[in-house]
């Protein structure tokens, strides 16, 4: 080993991706937006999907927005690393922007489904994989009527499907109840800059 005084101990590695998965409602797009605050170069990736912009939503900032056809078209052409069909609606993420980022040492966090989640650790074996619970199902249901946006319908599908999506948290890396966002988003961060550290990740692993 080098004892040499000028030595630089800054060690390349690949990016890594970051997956987090949550029933709706359990509020992972705001833990996902306070991460992207408290990590700057932190990235996300921007999905593409069939559903209309909600309010205050922006075209290539929060998703793609295309239509049906224009999705089926990148889908068969194998354009994303993974898809999804949701609530009546298309989701995929993009596969190059992931490769690139991954490539040049970016991290991405992506927000995705337990579906896509499955696709994802399968394509990117090394990808570190989050899932958020809410504190409770009456909770859920509760954040989820608060919203004054969805039909009783549409509350009663998200809910049974959240009861569905909480049985493949297992098969994720970490979990994290939302029960106070400011300890959610510390414990997230955490997660977050320990795997940055780990060995594993170097290009190279000798100090000369």
């Amino acid at each position: 080993m080098s004892d040499d005084p000028d030595t630089d101990f800054t060690f390349a590695r690949q990016g890594i991706l970051f997956i987090i998965s949550a029933p709706s409602g359990a509020g992972k797009t705001t833990l996902a937006s306070r991460l992207f605050q408290a990590i700057p170069d932190l990235r996300p990736s921007i999905s593409y999907t069939t559903r209309a912009p909600r309010v205050g939503e922006v075209d290539g900032r929060d998703y793609h927005f295309v239509s049906e056809d224009h999705f089926v078209r990148m889908r068969d052409a194998e354009a994303f690393a993974e898809w999804a069909y949701v609530h009546d609606f298309y989701y995929g993420t993009p596969r190059a922007p992931v490769d690139e980022a991954i490539a040049e040492g970016r991290d991405l966090l992506l927000d995705i489904d337990v579906q896509g989640a499955k696709q994802l650790k399968g394509i990117y074996p090394e990808a570190v994989s989050l899932f958020v619970l809410p504190p409770s199902w009456q909770a859920l249901e509760q954040r989820l009527r608060g919203r004054g946006t969805d039909s009783e319908a549409v509350i009663t599908r998200r809910l049974h499907r959240a009861r569905e999506e909480a049985h493949a948290f297992p098969m994720y890396d970490y979990w994290i109840v939302n029960d106070d966002i400011d300890r959610a988003v510390s414990l997230l961060h955490a997660i977050l800059i320990a795997e940055r550290a780990r060995v594993a990740r170097l290009r190279t692993r000798s100090i000369a």
